[in-house]
């Protein structure tokens, strides 16, 4: 009785951490995520990523970014129908960020101040991220996996809006426009807050003249330069205010299953 063979597999934490499970892991991940969401009623989310070095005082430049994303995360909130509280009744367009401090936690925060939900989907680092104090608790989560995070993000993904960061920030933006790109998105608009930081350190336009992207590509992506001009355009691009995202017109095959697995 003493032998690990003999311990329940639930509770045998050697044999879930092995790398013969690591597939249940996947599968664990996705699956305690989604039964909290599906518990708060989250239907759709607006998905606001940036850099995790911005702060309220560490430059003016930051200090005004910081402003916009708590401010976009206060009006994302009271627009978008995150606040409903009927039984029942699904919320759309939650603020998610990936939890942590900076851009993150300025738009997490934003939805705090009107005392609406949001989303920390946050990773286990090899120095440890913390989550902001700003996210619901019940919907503060942790990752080891960075693809069921991204997965995670994207799947319920209305609309997507990033401000000025590094190869973070990066990453997830490349990662929503390649799925969009490819139709494995849904046509959710993506807005960059900051036309001069974004095309001063990403060459838009040479990956067209180097006939890596097509022309048509960039028009994926719009700009703007503060929270409420980011909201503006996102209803001008087809963000529906207490819905969800309809499905790409063009990828009727994608309106049940938006991302793939």
């Amino acid at each position: 009785m003493a032998s690990p063979s003999y311990r329940l597999a639930a509770l045998d934490q050697d044999f879930l951490l092995s790398e013969g499970m690591r597939g249940v892991r996947f599968l664990m991940e996705y699956e305690k995520a989604e039964e909290a969401l599906r518990a708060w009623g989250v239907r759709s989310t607006i998905v606001v990523f940036g850099s995790a070095r911005v702060g309220e005082e560490t430059s003016p430049n930051h200090a005004r970014w910081y402003a916009q994303a708590r401010e976009f995360g206060r009006i994302a909130s009271e627009r978008g129908g995150a606040m409903r509280g009927e039984i029942g009744q699904p919320r759309d367009n939650v603020i998610a960020t990936g939890g942590g401090p900076g851009i993150m936690g300025a738009a997490n925060r934003g939805a705090h101040d009107v005392g609406a939900p949001s989303i920390g989907f946050n990773i286990t680092l090899p120095h440890e991220q913390e989550p902001n104090p700003w996210s619901t608790p019940e919907l503060t989560f942790r990752f080891h996996y960075f693809a069921m995070r991204k997965m995670h993000f994207a799947m319920r993904a209305n609309a997507l809006v990033v401000f000025p960061g590094g190869f973070g920030t990066f990453d997830e933006l490349f990662e929503i426009l390649t799925l969009r790109q490819t139709g494995k998105e849904r046509a959710i608009p993506i807005v960059l807050v900051d036309k001069a930081y974004w095309t001063s350190v990403v060459g838009f336009d040479a990956l067209v003249e180097h006939g890596m992207v097509k022309a048509a590509d960039l028009d994926l992506i719009s700009f703007a330069e503060d929270a409420e001009t980011a909201w503006a355009e996102l209803l001008a691009r087809g963000l529906n205010p207490g819905a969800e995202n309809s499905a790409d017109p063009a990828q009727p095959a994608l309106q049940s299953e938006p991302v793939t697995g």
